[in-house]
């Protein structure tokens, strides 16, 4: 679901199988949504998502877009293997000891279909090392794996603990789960009732509907009031002159009969 963060008007909602991870229905919903809201001739700039959502895929589809992104990483993420060092220049991780991991190969893992950057030191760097036994164990030689997209987490965990993430935090608690409490409690989404997706899909429409007429009828509220003192007062205006009126259209009425019995008595 999104939810515009200043009014709380349900943007979009789709019900979608749980085979899959949140993460993996973000670009999904972003391109659903950028449509939408293009047509109506809005600029969509911010997004802000829990951490569930978060992958480096998404944050690099994110900045493709031009979308800023407030997602917290998960806590699978560590920015590399501690006491290591990264050095850009080279592309290669500096150990205490000085060794450089030096970058092999990208490699896709086929379980999760997430791709890695793989780094490796040589045997002959790790042979006499003094820490041999805490760092590597029994192999040969040092491996570090780390996410092929660190640059986006890394500019991702710099927008979250700034202060601007932080305000942005608070939105995403004050925006989504309160409309998620009220389609639950209020608009007959705690249980969907219904066998299908397609059929899922119409029950979450039709509340997320209801939820923002009533949202349009509350924020329109002073517009109806002046809407209503305006017809109370052609009401008033109207009623108030239709004895002028009538009275015209008797006169009209009686010089109309004057003119014809002139005419018939002329002739």
């Amino acid at each position: 679901m999104g939810v515009d963060t200043l009014n709380h008007v349900i943007t979009h909602i789709h019900a979608d199988f749980a085979d899959k991870k949140d993460n993996q229905c973000l670009q999904y919903i972003t391109e659903k949504l950028r449509w939408r809201l293009k047509t109506m001739g809005i600029d969509w700039k911010y997004l802000v998502a829990d951490t569930g959502y978060s992958s480096g895929e998404n944050y690099a589809y994110l900045e493709q877009r031009g979308i800023e992104s407030y997602i917290p990483p998960h806590g699978t993420y560590k920015g590399g293997p501690e006491g290591f060092t990264y050095i850009r220049e080279g592309d290669y991780w500096q150990c205490p000891q000085g060794k450089h991991v030096k970058f092999h190969k990208v490699q896709i893992e086929k379980k999760n279909n997430i791709k890695k950057r793989r780094y490796f030191t040589r045997r002959a760097d790790c042979r006499d090392c003094p820490i041999k036994k805490k760092c590597i164990g029994k192999s040969h030689e040092k491996r570090i794996d780390i996410t092929y997209y660190r640059d986006e987490y890394e500019r991702a965990i710099k927008r979250i603990k700034s202060k601007k993430g932080k305000f942005m935090k608070l939105k995403r608690q004050s925006t989504v789960e309160p409309v998620f409490g009220s389609l639950i409690n209020y608009y007959g989404m705690r249980k969907v009732n219904t066998k299908g997706i397609k059929q899922a899909n119409k029950v979450m429409l039709a509340a997320a509907t209801a939820y923002n007429l009533k949202k349009l009828l509350k924020f329109s509220k002073i517009q109806f009031d002046k809407a209503e003192e305006a017809v109370a007062c052609l009401y008033s205006y109207v009623f108030n002159e239709i004895p002028v009126i009538l009275s015209r259209f008797k006169q009209l009425y009686f010089l109309k009969l004057n003119f014809n019995y002139e005419l018939k008595f002329f002739t």
